[in-house]
């Protein structure tokens, strides 16, 4: 036999014995779908929820000290276990929330005059009528006296002068001082605001009986001494507020004793004294989601990101009760948890996957709002889909719930995929999670990234957004099967198109 008869001689039987490569591949790939379904585990799964929903966790709220312990439970495990920080350096991608709060103890009011100095202490003396006044800050001008605050009292009066030198002056903003009336306050407030008022006091009759400032104030006040919270992208942005002081009757007539007056006004005029204001307690905090990059194998696929999210905050404490949420979403966020397992017995898929635990979900979608605004990348890398779990513990074993669905738009692969393959663990049909297209997270990567979603939900139950969502009730065999589907769908997004 010759050379050449030889080597055809020797490919066809390797074509017999031996497999191709591509063939070898999915071989190997299966061997490692295996392994990694295999690790996922329901009694650690139950380890860490007992952990994660306990009530020395006290409901992981948006922002609180529990919270940030949650985070830091789930970035020292994804330390060990080997992932890389997906929020450059770090594992903690961080945003600002707007806290808004008055300190009563540092927050006050200076009034001088001809015949002295008073001084006035939130919640004693005065209040603020708005929850859109819980701002930090200090603001001094004259005192103008503007009646009723309608609109012809404003129009009898200067409220905004000019002072200094010629070519170096400045404005001068005045205190409009105006009588609590049936005006409401949000017109009050407009008609002050359009006449250029450097903020407005308000004040009943210290000759009469009415003394309506903590009533008419409570909800304000309420929110100011227990702090309100809040995220957007634009509070990075300067406010524009209109400062508002609502005087007690006592309050009203030390004003006017130190004006040297001994009633009110009966015209708008300009009053014989100034008053500052200082509110502090009002600042920017910083909330915090948890990102792990697990990279990929492939030299270009890898620039295609698979995410993969669930949030981990719930409604903290209410009235001192604990509202322990162990199924939203202690379930789905130790079923991120648990897949980060799988993904380490897996080993690197061809494209990378961000696994991102999102924090403020309770409360407004917060934490995806902002990672999706400013996606915290490798560079030259790019979000191709998102997966979101949330509530993965409860209802029947067999039952679980999808969006986007063929009755929406937005209806695509991914989804198509988890419907194929969910009766591989259990799950015959996919029900439909149609009318929470707008309630979780996946709802901004759709949004705001323009990428196809899919949201895996078990559905409400009596202990939804209750103090009774304990780990005792969770189904824990059943977030192992949600995971081990989330980890078939990885699996299934490893080709060299994505399904569409």
């Amino acid at each position: 036999m010759n050379r050449t008869r030889l080597a055809v001689a020797l490919l066809f039987f390797a074509s017999l014995v031996l497999p191709s490569a591509a063939s070898a591949r999915a071989s190997g790939d299966e061997l490692r779908l295996g392994a990694a379904l295999d690790s996922v585990s329901a009694k650690e799964i139950a380890s860490d929820l007992y952990f994660f929903a306990s009530d020395e966790m006290k409901g992981r709220d948006t922002p609180s000290r529990e919270q940030r312990v949650a985070a830091r439970f789930v970035r020292a495990r994804l330390e060990r276990l080997g992932f890389t920080p997906g929020a450059g350096s770090s594992f903690l991608y961080e945003y600002p929330l707007r806290a808004r709060r008055i300190d009563p103890e540092t927050s006050h009011i200076t009034v001088r005059g001809p015949s002295g100095e008073r001084e006035l202490h939130f919640t004693v003396d005065y209040f603020v009528p708005s929850s859109g006044d819980l701002v930090a800050y200090e603001v001094e001008g004259p005192l103008v006296w503007c009646g009723d605050g309608e609109r012809e009292d404003f129009e009898a009066v200067t409220l905004v002068r000019k002072k200094g030198e010629a070519g170096k002056e400045e404005e001068e903003r005045s205190w409009a001082v105006c009588r609590f009336s049936d005006l409401s306050a949000r017109r009050r407030a407009k008609n002050a605001e359009a006449a250029g008022a450097a903020g407005l006091i308000v004040l009943p009759d210290p000759a009469g009986t009415d003394d309506p400032a903590k009533s008419e104030c409570a909800r304000a006040t309420d929110y100011a001494l227990r702090g309100l919270n809040s995220y957007s992208p634009r509070d990075s942005q300067p406010q524009h507020v209109l400062p508002q002081v609502f005087l007690t009757r006592a309050a009203a007539g030390a004003l006017l004793a130190s004006l040297g007056l001994e009633r009110l006004p009966e015209k708008p005029q300009v009053l014989p004294g100034t008053l500052r204001e200082v509110r502090s307690g009002s600042g920017t905090i910083q909330a915090e989601d948890v990102c792990a990059l697990w990279p990929g194998s492939d030299p270009e696929l890898a620039k295609e990101v698979i995410l993969v999210s669930a949030h981990y905050d719930h409604d903290g404490v209410k009235n001192g009760v604990i509202y322990p949420g162990a199924d939203d979403n202690g379930s789905g966020s130790m079923g991120l948890l648990a897949l980060a397992e799988a993904l380490v017995e897996y080993g690197p898929m061809r494209r990378s996957v961000m696994l991102i635990w999102m924090s403020g979900e309770e409360k407004g979608l917060w934490g995806s709002a902002a990672w999706t605004t400013a996606p915290s990348l490798p560079a030259g890398h790019k979000a191709v889909c998102d997966v979101n779990i949330d509530m993965i513990g409860r209802n029947a074993p067999d039952y679980l719930l999808i969006t986007p669905t063929r009755a929406r738009k937005e209806y695509n692969g991914l989804a198509r995929l988890a419907e194929s393959l969910a009766p591989l663990e259990g799950f015959p049909r996919l029900g439909s999670a149609d009318e929470y297209w707008e309630r979780s997270d996946h709802h901004n990567f759709s949004v705001n990234l323009k990428i196809p979603v899919a949201f895996l939900f078990s559905g409400e139950h009596a202990d939804y957004h209750k103090p009774t969502d304990t780990p005792d009730k969770i189904d824990y065999d059943k977030i192992r099967r949600v995971v081990r589907l989330v980890m078939r769908l990885l699996d299934g997004l490893q080709g060299d198109e994505l399904p569409s």
